[in-house]
């Protein structure tokens, strides 16, 4: 529990006190008395407007609850169904053409199209692997997984045959991206390159050249010392690619951040990366490393950023925390908290004081997930300007991302994009937690279709086309990213890189991807694929209509599974909800590789537990399934979760009795009442219990 300490009417933990008033306003000219005054202001004045924000979703989902009673199963009338909606407004008017005013904004966001990784602030190491991934070894990536279409590396060092085909592939790519006059890469003997088109050559130094491809730039690591390039004929010791071109540092989804102590560690974090001294040390083969922040990468007249272009994701607008008291004894919105202190930390940045520089432009990147509308879009809009006002910032230096994944977002997004249109810098959707929303706004429709198959769903389509053709109507092509969803399997690249190639054709200038290596290798379709021109040529074709987006995934038929059917879809949610959920309520993970119920690993976070806990609780409340059935699944692969973490000596046993079991059945069980099928309230509540001991 947190002592708390008197600033400004508010209670504020010790904690938070301490580092606002040691390390967040080191050296920028701002006094703390300042910062809680204006804290309190920013409160008194948004937290009423916030709450009102929270009891509209909760009105209109009642309205949307009694019409799906009336009206049960899929939907008989679309014109009826969008009137009512437009009647109790969940769907608003499109706002009249427009193009976005954003300005100020990094080349990385604007006019480069690459990968973007997502990666927890929490923990320090793997915050600094991810603004180190700007620049990965091809050759690395190759050998290291099964992206390569060549044997496995044997054991036991060095396997000659396999870095032979990383070679001829990477020189392969060469030949794709920046192929010589005549001739081939693998040829080369060294000699100045003659390439087919000379301007792609960038610069020489001793030891490399710098070649650049829509876009991105490649360097060739010439080295006759190093073990691979003594036996190459031009002594390539690599192939370095411009990869993660930016990274979401984020407070939310991929985090479990229940209080005070929690939300400084992650503050800390932002903070040293926007002074560029973080550090992180750790142990590996018996010895103490240290990982820092990369230097800019100098070619003499060309000096290149030499780390991702960082942004950071702010909580929602749902949750509160015990950092900070209200007069009245109430916690304080996270989403707020986050607002000031992560623009507080950012402030070093802006002004020049760190060691390293992140926004070459001047702004600060933040990313707003979970927004419900263009209302709560609007009401982001003001909470930045007040930031800005209490900084003494220009107006609009504080750019948003809006993540696309809730219905009512995805329904209305133009409008939502308006109410930010001049601080806009990326838009993004987000496949899993839109399935959790769409599950949730029509619970009372029926039984849902498999989890599996919302992948094919008609909704899901139109929302993946609308997502990219309204942003490119808004005028975001060439002054901010459209992104798309993440590839969740680490381990599978081999997969991915025959899959992941449709995000830059369907028009994504950014998509993320689960790991640095993931990135280097994602990188390479940025290549194959000219995004901007494909915008181009997407900006011609029509909007998708509204009637594909709005059809609901409920079964047409009703309950037609068989019980074997069912028992395997109960399992196999069961199975990742106790996965996802032991570790975030235990250890305060957030985010890691969870085996799923075929031993694979997935990357996994809140937005997929979302949806497998809306779905066992939309089969429970339609009697698909029954409590015992589910009770039955849960003990099943309880014991599944278990053997999976056999290895883990922090792992707690999956026990009726265990915090986390209760957790994961609270989630299932409680799910229709959570507020939009969130799964933060009552993660946030069990993970306290665990922390209070």
């Amino acid at each position: 529990m947190s002592v708390y300490v008197d600033r400004a009417g508010l209670k504020v933990a010790e904690e938070l006190a301490g580092f606002v008033e040691g390390p967040a306003i080191a050296g920028i000219g701002i006094a703390a008395e300042a910062i809680w005054t204006g804290l309190a202001a920013i409160l008194d004045r948004f937290v009423p407007m916030n709450r009102a924000l929270l009891a509209k979703r909760d009105a209109l989902q009642s309205k949307i609850d009694d019409w799906h009673r009336a009206n049960p199963g899929p939907i008989a009338d679309m014109p009826a169904y969008q009137a009512f909606l437009r009647e109790i407004g969940y769907l608003v008017p499109e706002p009249a053409p427009f193009t976005i005013g954003t300005v100020n904004v990094d080349a990385e966001i604007a006019t480069m199209a690459g990968p973007q990784l997502v990666v927890p602030s929490l923990n320090d190491r793997f915050v600094l692997n991810a603004a180190n991934a700007r620049w990965g070894s091809l050759y690395d990536a190759l050998y290291g997984t099964d992206a390569l279409d060549a044997p496995p590396a044997r054991p036991g060092g060095y396997d000659v045959q396999r870095g032979e085909a990383v070679i001829r592939r990477a020189k392969a790519f060469l030949d794709e991206a920046v192929p010589l006059a005549a001739g081939v890469w693998a040829d080369w003997k060294g000699e100045t390159p003659h390439l087919a088109n000379p301007a792609q050559l960038i610069a020489r130094k001793p030891g490399g050249w710098l070649f650049r491809h829509n876009g991105l730039h490649i360097e060739l690591v010439i080295d006759p010392a190093h073990p691979i390039g003594k036996t190459d004929p031009a002594n390539i010791a690599d192939v370095v690619l411009e990869a993660a071109l930016t990274t979401i540092v984020d407070l939310e989804d991929s985090v479990a951040a229940v209080d005070a102590e929690d939300k400084v560690a992650a503050y800390t974090n932002w903070l040293g990366l926007m002074r560029g001294d973080l550090e992180a040390s750790f142990e590996k083969g018996g010895r103490t490393l240290t990982r820092k922040l990369e230097a800019d990468r100098d070619w003499g007249d060309v000096v290149l950023h030499g780390r991702s272009v960082l942004f950071v994701r702010n909580v929602g607008h749902l949750m509160t925390n015990p950092a900070v008291l209200l007069p009245d004894g109430s916690e304080a919105p996270e989403g707020i908290l986050d607002a000031v202190f992560t623009v507080l930390c950012a402030l070093h940045d802006l002004k020049g004081l760190g060691k390293l520089k992140n926004s070459r432009a001047g702004s600060v990147y933040i990313v707003k997930p979970k927004m419900h509308g263009p209302e709560e879009a609007a009401f982001t809009n003001d909470l930045f300007d007040a930031v800005e006002d209490l900084y003494g910032l220009a107006r609009h230096t504080v750019k948003v991302g809006v993540m696309d994944e809730e219905r009512r977002t995805s329904a209305n997004l133009a409008a939502c994009i308006y109410a930010v249109r001049d601080r806009i810098v990326f838009i993004n959707t987000g496949f899993l937690d839109r399935t959790g929303d769409e599950m949730h706004t029509a619970m009372q429709s029926g039984a849902m279709i498999r989890k599996g198959a919302m992948k094919t769903s008609s909704w899901i389509q139109a929302y993946e086309a609308r997502n990219v053709q309204i942003g490119l109507a808004c005028g975001l092509s060439g002054r901010a990213q459209i992104g798309k969803g993440m590839w969740a399997a680490p381990d599978m690249m081999a997969d991915m890189m025959v899959q992941k190639i449709g995000h830059p054709r369907a028009g994504a200038n950014t998509a993320w991807v689960p790991s640095p290596t993931a990135a280097t290798l994602h990188a390479m379709h940025y290549h194959q694929c000219d995004v901007f021109a494909r915008q181009a040529e997407l900006a011609k074709e029509p909007t998708p209509s509204l009637d594909p987006l709005l059809t609901i995934p409920v079964s047409p038929k009703g309950h037609n599974w068989t019980e074997e059917e069912v028992r395997e879809e109960l399992e196999n949610n069961a199975q990742g909800i106790l996965g996802y959920v032991v570790r975030w309520i235990d250890q305060g993970v957030g985010c890691s590789k969870v085996p799923d119920i075929h031993d694979i690993g997935l990357m996994e976070d809140r937005a997929t537990l979302r949806i497998s806990s809306q779905h066992i609780a939309n089969w429970l409340l339609h009697g698909v399934a029954t409590e015992a059935q589910v009770d039955a699944a849960l003990a099943k692969m309880a014991a599944k979760v278990d053997a999976q973490n056999a290895d883990d000596p922090l792992y707690r046993k999956l026990t009726p009795d265990s915090i986390a079991f209760q957790a994961a059945r609270a989630l299932i069980f409680e799910g229709v009442s959570q507020p939009n099928g969130y799964t933060e309230p009552l993660l946030h509540k069990f993970r306290q219990r665990v922390k209070a001991g």
